[in-house]
């Protein structure tokens, strides 16, 4: 078994039950071959009793020495079945739990990254944390029950055929008793089927909230919000616990009634089958198989029962998962190639008709407005980022008719927030492993990261925590700089990259940026004067319009409007 997969294949989402059995066609060899062993390692313990009758009758009352050596025999080889069938049974069980944990958690990985922003729009954060890190492993608890549910069901009615053929009565008890006792869990089930979907939404919620805490701790503490979010952490940690309480009380039915329904059925055999032996019905022998399969059926009816247990508890994982994965990205590509517009020639213009913008090519493009998000806004067409995108072209070519990879490797849109993840420096700035040390090093320098390189011990081998805690948000902002200028496209796109660092630096980086792209097409969206005064042309936006172009010491004379966006964000 090979984990992770190469591709974890196309689900089916119609509904829980179709992706838990889309899971299990995905994994049918195995599941296949830990049945086999599973119906082996319960059939053979439920021919003991059978066995012991046989050595009893035929070997101690009848005072026949080699009939009691031949059936010491048979039990021994059972239980030597019996050991190897449990090893193998157990080894592959674990097997199918892992590959279908395994399995859910890339096709959440790969859809989370194949829809982008639309995620979390649709989803909160904690959802999705809580998906992988228990649903999945749910869903995968199922198919390690599987092959013993399929052994208890085998054993089930051998011990039933067995006991028909001694005493019809008792058959019928067992034939009937069996699936009666199955059915009475099913009043505890289905509150806890609800119970446990209202934890689950609960505690989704929780750490949800907890991330979102985390991911805004240093703003937090600027403003003295930390308490405030304590208690909102505190109430919702209350309220899972609640909740939690709800779901144990349940569950403690549940348990006791894989205790106490057994119990009673095997009291019930045990009763029958001694008064049949004082009736003189049944031997000595068969007496003491009825005793022995009294304790055996508790096995399987546990099974059963912890089966039920297990398959509710992936059913909700499976609805979870389901909610993940329907969210559709923001763009699409047309399934036919043919449908796909030529790419256009290097060096197009980037135009985006619905503000008036256009980023000429070789030139380096400041775009300024009195409200960032407008900019931002602006970026995100530009590289064909959200839902609304119509109008935006590269030379002739409206981007949503180009291929999605296409307008990625033409288009790169460097974000103000700055998404870092664990791994070394050195694969953080460069993922694809395509620059030397040197070229990484040149990067880094156009963004002003000479010093947080010095202060990291091993350099570019340094690890980078989860979310470049460590970083400040300038450093994280210069990194971010630098894994994008390493991407060499033809088209750069930067939104606010020098807003939080201090003026010397961002004269720097403004200047060094400049020289590093000469000759390559450029957008800055920023309202900073040191990078507008690097600018070949600035854009000056009002209401998400073009009203004015031209140089920044152009506009600071003739636009009014214009000075006053850029004196403030002097003074800011």
């Amino acid at each position: 078994m090979r984990l992770p997969y190469e591709h974890p294949g196309t689900p089916d989402l119609r509904s829980p039950l179709h992706l838990l059995g889309w899971v299990a066609r995905g994994q049918w060899r195995t599941l296949l071959v830990a049945t086999a062993f599973g119906v082996t390692w319960m059939g053979t313990q439920a021919l003991f009793p059978a066995a012991i009758s046989r050595a009893i009758d035929q070997g101690i009352v009848a005072h026949d020495s080699g009939r009691l050596w031949y059936w010491s025999g048979v039990l021994v080889a059972l239980g030597l079945i019996s050991a190897a069938a449990g090893t193998l049974r157990h080894r592959y069980a674990v097997i199918n739990w892992l590959s279908a944990t395994f399995r859910a958690i890339q096709l959440i990985g790969w859809h989370s990254a194949g829809v982008g922003e639309a995620l979390p729009r649709n989803t909160p954060t904690g959802d999705v944390v809580a998906v992988v890190a228990s649903d999945a492993m749910r869903l995968g608890g199922l198919y390690d029950v599987f092959a013993r549910m399929v052994g208890a069901i085998f054993s089930y009615v051998l011990v039933a055929v067995i006991l028909l053929q001694t005493s019809r009565a008792l058959g019928l008890v067992v034939l009937v008793g069996v699936p009666v006792l199955v059915a009475l869990l099913g009043f505890v089930v289905r509150p806890l089927q609800k119970r446990q979907a209202h934890q689950r939404e609960e505690s989704g919620r929780l750490i949800g909230l907890g991330a979102d805490t985390v991911a805004g701790l240093r703003v937090l503490r600027g403003i003295g919000g930390e308490h405030t979010f304590l208690r909102r952490y505190a109430g919702q940690s209350q309220e899972v616990r609640r909740v939690g309480y709800h779901v144990a009380g349940v569950q403690a039915a549940l348990d006791a009634s894989q205790v106490l329904l057994p119990g009673v059925f095997v009291l019930i055999v045990t009763w029958l089958g001694a008064r049949y032996a004082l009736q003189g019905d049944i031997t000595v022998g068969e007496l003491v198989a009825f005793y022995g399969y009294s304790a055996f059926l508790v096995m399987p009816l546990r099974t059963a029962t912890e089966f039920v247990d297990r398959f509710t508890r992936a059913y909700i994982g499976a609805r979870k998962i389901i909610a993940v994965l329907v969210v559709e990205p923001d763009h699409r590509d047309q399934p036919d190639t043919s449908r796909h517009a030529a790419d256009p020639p290097a060096g197009a213009t980037l135009v985006d008709e619905r503000s008036g913008v256009s980023i000429e090519p070789g030139l380096l493009t400041a775009i300024v407005s009195a409200r960032p998000e407008e900019t931002a806004a602006l970026a995100d067409r530009l590289g064909r980022f959200g839902t609304d995108v119509a109008g935006v072209r590269l030379g002739e070519t409206s981007l949503t008719d180009l291929p999605l990879d296409t307008v990625r490797e033409r288009v790169v849109v460097s974000e103000t927030d700055p998404r870092l993840f664990t791994g070394t420096l050195r694969d953080e700035l460069d993922p694809r492993g395509q620059h030397s040390d040197a070229q990484i090093l040149e990067a880094l320098e156009v963004a002003s990261g000479e010093d947080l390189l010095e202060a990291l011990a091993d350099g570019l081998d340094s690890e980078v925590e989860e979310r470049g805690r460590s970083f400040s948000g300038g450093q994280r902002q210069r990194l971010a700089l630098t894994r994008a200028l390493l991407i060499r496209a033809d088209t750069l796109v930067l939104v606010e990259p020098t807003c939080a660092v201090d003026a010397h630096t961002e004269a720097r980086v403004a200047a060094r940026l400049a020289t590093a792209r000469r000759g390559s097409t450029t957008a800055v969206m920023s309202a900073s004067p040191l990078v507008l005064d690097q600018a070949d042309r600035v854009l000056f936006l009002r209401d998400g319009i073009l009203v004015a172009s031209g140089t920044h010491h152009e506009l600071m004379q003739s636009q009014p409007a214009y000075r006053a966006v850029v004196v403030r964000g002097e003074e800011d």
